[in-house]
């Protein structure tokens, strides 16, 4: 008897040993999905000077990692089912250490090359986390969901805020505060590592009495990916735009970065909380009228050229967390099973991050040709209103696949 209880408790501890092992791996996967592509925004006019582009051009380093996450979201959760979720996630850990490295090595066609790789690496990991979530955590979806957003989120903003000083303060330049990021991505890779010894974690089909979904035929899931999209198009924009825009008003770059890394802080509480709240309501709709209340605020704030900046940014950043957390959770509330879950991830993230693409080229050269920020700022406002319309549409009760029920 005794030593049955001593192997008893020794597979407890392993147990527990191996669930903080697999929430270690989602925390640190999770903080390189917004570092690498945040700490760009504050480095776009040092980036741009060296290299002698446009406004359009450089937007392009924000567009092309959407673009890579439009082009391979929808092939992600195949390839978890054919090799193994771990596998797949260790493979992609370690394109986006290879992707980083690349960005910062030479000149434009290395920048260019490296963002696309590190935005497919990205792609892989931000369709597969809410399924890994779904699976392993059903009933903890919304908390695990904050959890996970709150870690994104906050390397976000700290590599916002510290990019620049380390290029101009600290002396590496754009391509060294750039590259340092790789480094937190090979620690993800490290501590992924126990996860490929376990069994092989592949996405299992909904059971043999339930037809597989036709997403793209469901207007559920086109709610959800609109959605998706149009928040994403807000974040990506604020994100590449901010600083230039704060720069007209007098502020100096590094400020401009502290302030884009103020608004990325200023969402983590909201990340963390509205996934639960979220989760325990009947519907999201008042989540939804919420979270466009706070962008139409913020982003009208800086249209009016009030003084009160960092007022309408931590606005701006309430918002961005509400409506990535809902965004996320939507993934898993609107769907019967983890591979739905997954299949809705890669189609809103294909669909919605190539809408979201459009963003920061379309706001570069709306800032071009009116040599001003009151235009893409109208803008802005506009796709909060469809924002909201979508929203309140995939806020509502149901399941895609019975949805008409």
């Amino acid at each position: 008897m005794e030593l049955e209880q001593q192997k008893s408790n020794s597979k407890m501890k392993g147990s527990q040993a191996a669930g903080v092992l697999l929430i270690l791996g989602v925390i640190l996967i999770a903080a390189n999905l917004r570092a690498p592509l945040t700490s760009v925004g504050p480095l776009i006019g040092i980036i741009r000077d060296d290299l002698g582009i446009s406004n359009t051009l450089i937007g392009l380093i924000t567009t092309l990692p959407l673009i890579a996450f439009a082009v391979l979201s929808p092939l992600a959760p195949r390839m978890a089912r054919r090799f193994g979720m771990s596998s797949v996630l260790f493979g992609s850990l370690l394109l986006l250490v290879i992707g980083i490295a690349i960005r910062s090595a030479w000149s434009i066609g290395a920048l260019m090359i490296g963002t696309v790789i590190l935005g497919l690496a990205i792609s892989i990991c931000n369709v597969l986390m809410p399924s890994l979530i779904k699976e392993k955590y059903p009933l903890k979806i919304g908390i695990m969901i904050g959890v996970y957003s709150v870690a994104m989120n906050l390397s976000g903003a700290i590599a916002s805020g510290i990019s620049a000083p380390l290029a101009n303060q600290a002396g590496f330049g754009w391509k060294g505060a750039l590259g340092l990021w790789g480094l937190l991505a090979f620690v993800a890779l490290l501590f992924w590592i126990p996860q490929l010894r376990r069994q092989p974690q592949k996405l299992q089909t909904a059971g043999h009495n339930n037809k597989r979904t036709n997403l793209w035929k469901s207007s559920l899931a086109w709610q959800v990916t609109i959605f998706m999209g149009l928040q994403s198009m807000l974040f990506y924009v604020v994100v590449s735009w901010l600083p230039d825009m704060l720069k007209i008003q007098g502020i100096s770059t590094d400020f401009a970065g502290w302030l884009l890394s103020i608004m990325q802080l200023a969402l983590l509480p909201v990340t963390f909380i509205v996934p639960i709240l979220a989760g325990r309501m009947k519907n999201q709709i008042p989540l939804m009228l919420l979270t466009s209340l706070f962008f139409l605020i913020g982003i009208g704030g800086l249209l009016s050229g009030n003084d009160m900046v960092l007022l309408w940014v931590i606005l701006i950043g309430i918002g961005s967390g509400c409506s990535f957390s809902l965004a996320m959770i939507l993934f898993g509330l609107r769907t019967r099973n983890a591979q739905d879950a997954a299949e809705l991830s890669g189609m809103a993230q294909s669909v919605g991050y190539l809408l979201a693409a459009l963003g920061p080229i379309l706001f570069g050269y709306l800032h071009d040709l009116t040599n001003g920020w009151n235009v893409p700022l109208i803008a802005l406002l506009v796709i909060v209103i469809f924002m909201l319309i979508t929203g309140v549409a995939a806020g509502r009760n149901r399941l895609i696949g019975v949805e008409n029920a």
